[in-house]
């Protein structure tokens, strides 16, 4: 979050510059700059932190229930169907020492699983504080990114050791394309169950956090813009 930090100094500086030089242009922008940055700063740290006395904060781990079932959700309605299994199965894959299913998830279109995330954050009591910063729309960004890490994020699950062993002594049980979807199932159910408020904030925020640092500096910027125009605007 440098980029913060960045640019609230040097908001800041700006202001303090433009009071002490009695250059009313230069104090406007920095303090409307200032305004602009500090509060597009709180939006993200609520995002992600209970805060004392301010409603709606900390919506990430307060909503880890539903992150948690979403996941599940895209796992065995995207990657774990019956029509997978058996392509799979179809293929000799099944005999390997090693599954791989490099190819299947990178294939796999998880925006929906972005678009949840979307939607649970418009859904909540943040939403009107993320419509203060642009709304949904300010969030888009961190589109391509969220979705590169949670293709990651499968693909180490599905080449654990565990899940690999698990998945073959599966294979060779009868009726096995519904009790692969069923134990997947339980594996999957059973290590979501493992997560707590805290990891799921700490996934969410190796996500996407980084990138949540522009909108800190276009607050600042927009801000300053603001705050040029009503300088100009106050001289006639």
């Amino acid at each position: 979050m440098n980029k913060s930090i960045i640019t609230n100094f040097i908001a800041l500086i700006s202001t303090l510059l433009g009071l002490y030089l009695g250059n009313h242009i230069l104090y406007t922008v920095g303090l409307f700059a200032l305004s602009g940055a500090i509060t597009n700063w709180l939006a993200v740290h609520m995002l992600f932190e209970k805060v004392p006395l301010l409603y709606g904060s900390g919506v990430i781990p307060a909503r880890f229930e539903d992150f948690k079932l979403a996941i599940r959700q895209l796992m065995m309605e995207q990657f774990f169907t019956k029509e997978n299994i058996d392509r799979f199965l179809s293929n000799g894959s099944g005999a390997s020492t090693s599954i791989d299913l490099t190819n299947v998830i990178e294939k796999i279109d998880l925006t929906p699983a972005f678009n949840n995330l979307v939607a649970v954050i418009e859904n909540s009591s943040f939403a009107p504080m993320l419509a203060m910063v642009g709304g949904s729309e300010a969030l888009q960004p961190m589109k391509t990114p969220f979705i590169e890490k949670m293709k990651v994020s499968i693909q180490e699950i599905s080449q654990s050791e565990q899940f690999t062993t698990l998945l073959r002594e599966e294979l060779e049980q009868p009726d096995m394309i519904e009790n692969l979807q069923a134990k997947v199932s339980d594996i999957i159910e059973k290590r979501l169950n493992e997560l707590t408020p805290q990891l799921v904030k700490e996934i969410i925020q190796a996500m996407i956090k980084k990138h949540l640092g522009w909108l800190v500096v276009w607050g600042g910027i927009f801000g300053g813009i603001i705050g040029l125009i009503a300088a100009l605007t106050t001289n006639f």
